[in-house]
């Protein structure tokens, strides 16, 4: 629409990569609902775009492989009634899937143990809840 989809500080795809489809939209909007094509599909030729750099390229195909058809991203808006309204939410979502696609993975977790005192407090605890239990008994225990 304005000079590509910025998906972060330095990744900006460009108008010319991105396609968009329009067909009518289900669900309310009265009596333009048959005759407006308000729905949005937004798809970006991830596999094949130039602007993108290859580390991110080959982390982001791994990352969307579920969503992606011959390389091809799509994201579908129809929930606003105006054509535009869907397009900036199409635009939206795709910048989102792209953003989270590329970001770097996350730290690996180290694994800790309980300390001491916890293990304590733990017992401890479980000891007060079966003196609980005792103390309700009825049969004479």
């Amino acid at each position: 629409m304005d000079g590509g989809l910025r998906v972060s500080d330095r990744w900006v795809v460009s108008d010319a990569e991105l396609r968009e489809r329009f067909s009518r939209s289900s669900g309310p909007g009265g009596q333009g609902v048959n005759t407006t094509d308000s729905r949005v599909e937004l798809s970006f030729d991830l596999g094949a775009s130039p602007g993108i750099p290859e580390s991110l390229r080959a982390r982001a195909l791994e990352r969307l492989a579920g969503r992606l058809v011959d390389g091809v991203l799509t994201v579908a808006a129809s929930e606003h009634r105006a054509q535009l309204a869907n397009r900036e939410a199409a635009r939206e979502r795709m910048a989102a899937l792209l953003r989270e696609a590329i970001a770097p993975p996350p730290k690996a977790r180290r694994p800790t143990r309980p300390s001491r005192a916890a293990k304590e407090r733990r017992l401890a605890e479980k000891k007060r809840q079966a003196q609980r239990k005792r103390d309700r008994r009825v049969d004479g225990d």
